[in-house]
């Protein structure tokens, strides 16, 4: 399959996906993995996953931090923490759900998006990169054809 981003919608699409997502630390501890998934998919964006609650094994922990989407709504964010073998230090801000998302979004009340990194993020088993910069919070896969938002000269897109 082959996704280009400029041709990926505004306002962004919610879709629910089977792709199979795993987010762990390097040491190989799971963070989170899930086959029933969403997708948003908004255009120069490489695709954000978002995992079921139930399908996070870590204890995540609300953070102060709060941002808000004109698509989406407030973000509330979370403490990752830290690998049981104490390989890495908790991490935070570096994952976020809608508590309360608008109405065309409401599928993904309380469902997970990761950064990609400091752990490691795979999409259907292959080793995502992050999207550039550190803003948005897309996974870029080999499927992705084209420019994708976040780098610098792209913020007014």
């Amino acid at each position: 399959m082959v996704l280009n981003p400029a041709t990926f919608p505004r306002p962004p699409l919610l879709e629910r996906v089977s792709r199979h997502l795993v987010v762990k630390w390097p040491s190989g501890q799971v963070i989170a993995d899930t086959t029933r998934g969403y997708w948003v998919l908004e255009t120069h964006h490489p695709p954000t996953y978002y995992i079921p609650q139930s399908d996070v094994k870590v204890d995540l922990k609300k953070t102060s931090r709060s941002t808000y989407c004109e698509w989406k709504g407030r973000a509330t964010y979370f403490t990752v923490p830290a690998p049981s073998d104490g390989s890495s230090k908790a991490v935070d801000n570096r994952a976020w759900c809608y508590e309360s998302p608008t109405p065309g979004f409401k599928d993904i009340k309380d469902y997970v998006s990761f950064y990609t990194g400091p752990w490691d993020y795979y999409v259907n088993g292959e080793k995502a990169q992050a999207q550039p910069g550190d803003f948005y919070g897309g996974q870029v896969t080999s499927e992705i054809v084209g420019q994708v938002k976040g780098g610098p000269g792209t913020m007014g897109w």
